[in-house]
């Protein structure tokens, strides 16, 4: 039903799962396509759900979307989008809508600080991990 290019993709339930990591997360890509899309610029795709328009932005003609901003997994795990193709002229669906998950995955941006020279601990013999 939609085509995607340039991230991972993972089958979960009924939503699809999108996830991006690094700086894809910085400057994440998804390119949706309907199979009603006859390529005669009738289509018109439309994005809803959490952070649609204001995060995450798709292009009415061609059904990219962008992320806006940088994103953080320490502000936010995932975001949960709908997307559908609907005629231009008479505004009813191409097809039916679809649902995916935008999980951001964490990179190591805040580096690790030491205020000691030498740390010290002891372990137990025979202690569960």
């Amino acid at each position: 039903m939609w085509g995607q290019e340039e991230v991972k993709e993972e089958e979960e339930e009924e939503a699809e799962e999108v996830v991006l990591e690094g700086e894809e997360v910085m400057w994440g890509q998804e390119e949706l396509h309907s199979d009603g899309d006859r390529g005669d610029g009738s289509a018109r795709y439309v994005l809803t759900g959490e952070g649609a328009g204001s995060l995450f932005r798709i292009d009415e003609n061609s059904g990219d979307i962008h992320a806006t901003k940088r994103l953080d997994r320490e502000e936010k795990a995932y975001y949960i989008l709908r997307a559908k193709a609907v005629d231009r002229f008479t505004n009813e669906a191409l097809e039916g809508e679809s649902e995916f998950v935008i999980k951001i995955h964490d990179i190591n941006d805040n580096e690790p600080r030491f205020t000691k020279d030498l740390y010290m601990a002891r372990v137990p013999e025979m202690s569960e991990i």
